[in-house]
């Protein structure tokens, strides 16, 4: 075989070979074998060429110019007309790991026309490639991460289940191609401060390191995940693109990861200009890529030419990297005559399905935190007034790295379309977003008086949260802070709110938590509907006027104020999420309320006494006692009930989506695997510990404050682990 190779290289070298003609476009051989035919004849320049994210065109090789920065968090990203799905911590907030994978599979149908027409056009450029740096699966650890919106949410195990079904309906089925390659981003201990990302040096202990902060990485990479992006920020001192112990002794070493490492945009330039570890260009370059960075995004791996001629690396080294890129290249099907998805054409993009499938996930991500008996409204209303700087905002709809839709329907619209078109419609902008009004003249809050109810839309948008530069009115690149609303939109609230008794709903927007309790004072109803994607404002009108009932629940849990978190450049996960929070919050994880009511049954347990590396299986009927068919998350949660081991409170270890029609009964039914039941020490270590174990069933995480809001009190049931 090598000598067939070799002399393939001298008739290429020698014109005499078409590229079609050359032994990797030859699909009976493996992609191993493939992959080293292109080694063997690229000279060591072009081989460096290809480790840069933009890689170049080698005609003569058949190649194609190809960037491997393309984005498709929640829908094809930056990238022209794409369904624009609602954004990460919305689509956490469904806790429906089959909507996502039913979304992510809408999405790569997507991907997979919109590049097929690129090629046909000759364009090869940013963003309309097949390698999506999608999803985050970092931990929103503490709610003033702008970047939070990203995720989905503060919990591993929820992280985790969300980031697999992402990873599956991206990457497909077949068994030879990928239809896209996803990657799991951004590895690892990485969320925030974003001022502090380029220099900061995180100090994780052991057990928070393997129980939050590297349980949804390894799970990705247990998928299948193609891709991992290496972060900005060091971890223990080195930086996580240059680090042993996070690129060769973990993920590759210990959980056999098989892909390649793209560095964050810029991380490997950071290792001098910032971090300021390293000397230059070409001995930050020889770092990143001997430890196991792939491919640069950025331009300092165009310093491994010298980085090469000083010894610092070797042509093996540089194979290596590059065998990894031109093996994911094969497995997309770059050098085969076709794929499955070669006749993806325009009609995939944005269709009826694709529309609809977003006004499904904008509706289940709806989270109903206050409802005084005012919703649903009726649709026949008589005077409806709708007031708020984001009623009629198509910014509010799209989140961060969002795809462009020609279809957006703004709150403001999806309200006019459901309401009867003999109910007087009031709307007016009213307040500013994000400063104090200027003009003297309040005509906006007088229009609440005479209304049968108000709905005011406030709250945030990418502006003021987001990713360091993009969100252009935060003063904290993109971090919130602060986590009020502003000040004009709380003022402008208790303005609306003096001398009227109607029904007062307030919309809220937002990709992170909102400290509220004035608001929670002031309101009758409050619906939290995230950045709810190209359909959101029909979903929030379904919410509204009762056509579904809310069904969301909370992926991260809401503090009274900021004065209950921890510092927050400080990693430890001591009093932080629902897991290690001992204060009571405003909302907790996993709440949500219901336009309708669920009455638990017993749980009842497989065993009650069961050895170490035993499974177990659980299960509690779910009875709809409304009057309105809905939907309830059945949230299953672990307590080891040990004192000499710092255990979390609490812990999810399973969830399902019920639907329930009024007066129906189900069954939710949980099978647990036995390292479901093991904790981690001290020392980072998986073990079972003896002894009484709790588990808690409902619709809610334990704690006394979930029960107060929902009336509820969780079922619980023992068991004893021998």
């Amino acid at each position: 075989m090598i000598q067939r190779f070799v002399f393939l290289a001298l008739l290429i070298f020698a014109g005499g070979l078409q590229a079609k003609d050359q032994p990797w476009t030859d699909e009976g051989l493996s992609n191993e074998d493939r992959v080293q035919a292109l080694l063997d004849v690229m000279t060591i320049e072009e081989k460096m060429s290809q480790l840069l994210s933009t890689a170049p065109g080698i005609e003569r090789l058949g190649i194609l110019p190809y960037d491997w920065w393309n984005e498709a968090l929640h829908g094809v990203a930056r990238n022209g007309r794409a369904t624009v799905f609602p954004q990460t911590i919305g689509l956490a907030a469904t806790f429906d790991d089959e909507l996502l994978y039913r979304i992510a599979t809408a999405i790569s149908d997507e991907a997979r026309a919109k590049f097929n027409i690129a090629q046909s056009i000759g364009n090869y450029g940013k963003y309309a490639g097949l390698t999506f740096w999608s999803p985050n699966v970092n931990i929103f650890r503490d709610p003033r991460w702008g970047r939070g919106m990203e995720t989905y949410g503060e919990d591993p195990y929820l992280q985790a289940r969300m980031g697999r079904a992402f990873v599956r309906g991206i990457q497909g089925d077949d068994s030879r191609h990928l239809k896209a390659s996803a990657c799991a981003k951004h590895y690892a201990v990485h969320s925030g401060p974003e001022a502090l990302r380029h220099e900061f040096d995180v100090s994780v202990s052991k057990k928070d390191l393997r129980e939050t902060y590297l349980p949804a990485f390894e799970a990705l990479v247990e998928e299948g995940v193609d891709c991992v992006m290496c972060a900005y920020n060091r971890v223990d001192g080195s930086p996580a693109c240059g680090s042993d112990f996070l690129l060769k002794d973990t993920l590759r070493e210990e959980w056999g990861f098989k892909g390649h490492v793209v560095s964050d945009c810029g991380a490997i330039e950071d290792f001098y200009k910032h971090h300021k570890v390293s000397e230059d260009e070409a001995t930050s370059a020889a770092w990143a890529l001997k430890a196991g960075t792939d491919v640069n995004c950025g331009n300092t791996y165009e310093a491994l030419p010298q980085a090469l001629e000083k010894g610092l690396v070797t042509e093996a080294d540089i194979d290596t990297a590059l065998r990894r890129l031109l093996n994911t290249k094969m497995r997309l099907g770059f050098f085969d005559d076709g794929t499955a998805w070669d006749a993806a054409g325009a009609n995939l993009v944005e269709s009826q399905a694709h529309v609809d499938l977003a006004r499904e996930a904008a509706q289940k991500t709806v989270v109903m935190l206050k409802n005084n008996n005012v919703l649903p409204l009726k649709k026949d209303i008589r005077q409806l007034y709708i007031v708020g700087p984001h009623a009629s905002s198509s910014e509010v709809l799209i989140g961060n790295y969002y795809g462009l839709s020609s279809n957006t329907v703004t709150i403001l619209d999806g309200i006019i379309g459901k309401v009867s078109v003999g109910s007087t419609v009031q709307y007016t902008y009213g307040q500013m977003a994000y400063q104090e009004n200027t003009n003297p003249i309040d005509w906006a809050t007088g229009g609440a008086k005479n209304a049968d109810a108000t709905i005011v839309v406030l709250g945030l948008s990418g502006l003021i949260e987001g990713e360091e530069g993009a969100s252009l009115a935060s003063p904290t690149k993109g971090d919130r802070l602060d986590l009020n609303l502003p000040q004009g939109q709380i003022d402008f609230l208790r303005k609306l709110r003096k001398d009227h008794d109607r029904p007062l709903i307030v919309v809220l927007t937002g990709g992170s938590p909102i400290t509220m309790p004035e608001i929670e004072e002031i309101a009758d109803a409050i619906l939290f509907v995230w950045y709810p994607g190209q359909q959101g404002g029909n979903a929030v009108a379904d919410v509204i006027f009762g056509d579904v009932s809310p069904s969301g629940r909370l992926p991260i849990t809401f503090p009274v104020s900021v004065d209950q978190l921890p510092d927050f450049d400080d990693y430890s996960m001591k009093g932080r999420t629902y897991k290690y929070m001992t204060e009571a919050p405003l909302y907790p994880f996993g709440y949500g309320l219901s336009y309708s009511r669920f009455e638990y049954g017993d749980a009842n347990l497989s065993a009650s006494s069961i050895d170490a590396g035993e499974g177990l299986d659980i299960e509690v009927s779910v009875r709809n006692t409304g009057d309105m068919a809905a939907d309830e998350i059945v949230q299953l949660y672990l307590s080891v009930n040990d004192d000499r081991l710092d255990l979390p409170i609490s812990t999810l270890i399973g969830f399902k989506r019920i639907s329930l029609p009024p007066g129906e009964i189900k069954i939710a039914r949980f099978s647990l695997q036995p390292e479901q039941l093991q904790v981690i020490d001290e020392n980072g270590e998986k073990q079972h510990v003896k002894g009484k174990h709790t588990l808690h069933i409902g619709g809610i995480s334990p704690g006394k404050r979930g029960e107060e809001l929902t009336g509820l009190v969780l079922k619980t049931v023992n068991f004893e682990l021998r």
